[in-house]
């Protein structure tokens, strides 16, 4: 059995808190927001809006950032007791996962999350 180091955000209330208190930054494919929460792990929230596309497109831009932060979950765990929420713009309906990772690590660095 694997050990989950980060839960998913999935409330309504959750979102709208980090929204409204966290702090956010942006680039041509996702917007971030962070917050500080008060446990030992990471709740990561991924949101798409139907503006992006349909729900094949929805799900595949969220299934490629959920993965991007699998794969670098370790590097993300040096600050942990974060609530991530990742918002996926217009432009990110036909990004492949080199794109999604690259938008996704270059955010956590902005947010000096990770120093990679």
């Amino acid at each position: 059995m694997k050990y989950k180091y980060s839960q998913s955000l999935k409330k309504n209330s959750d979102f709208q808190f980090v929204y409204k208190n966290g702090k956010s930054y942006a680039n041509r494919y996702l917007v971030m927001y962070i917050l500080e929460n008060d446990q030992k792990i990471n709740r990561l929230g991924i949101s798409v809006s139907k503006k992006v596309g349909n729900s094949i497109v929805r799900h595949r831009i969220t299934r490629l950032i959920r993965e991007s932060y699998r794969l670098h979950e370790t590097d993300f765990l040096s600050n942990s007791g974060l609530d991530i929420v990742v918002i996926a713009r217009n432009s990110a309906s036909s990004i492949c996962y080199r794109e999604a990772e690259s938008a996704l690590l270059h955010l956590a660095k902005l947010h000096n999350i990770i120093v990679k």
